[in-house]
């Protein structure tokens, strides 16, 4: 059962977030709780990465708007698993 949340954000940020959930073709309700559930579901050690878009709204630093993010990822991969 959904449950109503609400949520006091930076404008910014909130429009930053609306545009990359257009993008993607997903609600931004949907990428919050997507992303509530990987913090929850975590083991208790407290270290997991984090998206460049969740970094990039957490400390307000921009992404550049042709970033291949799946590009992105592959490289972490590779390199955390070297």
């Amino acid at each position: 059962m959904d449950t109503k949340l609400t949520l006091k954000l930076n404008r910014e940020i909130i429009e930053k977030a609306k545009e990359y959930a257009s993008d993607k073709k997903m609600s931004l309700s949907r990428i919050v709780e997507s992303y509530l559930k990987s913090l929850t579901s975590e083991k208790k050690t407290g270290e997991f990465d984090i998206s460049p878009f969740v970094k990039s709204i957490a400390t307000g630093t921009n992404i550049p708007t042709d970033l291949d993010h799946k590009k992105e990822y592959s490289d972490h991969l590779v390199q955390k698993y070297k």
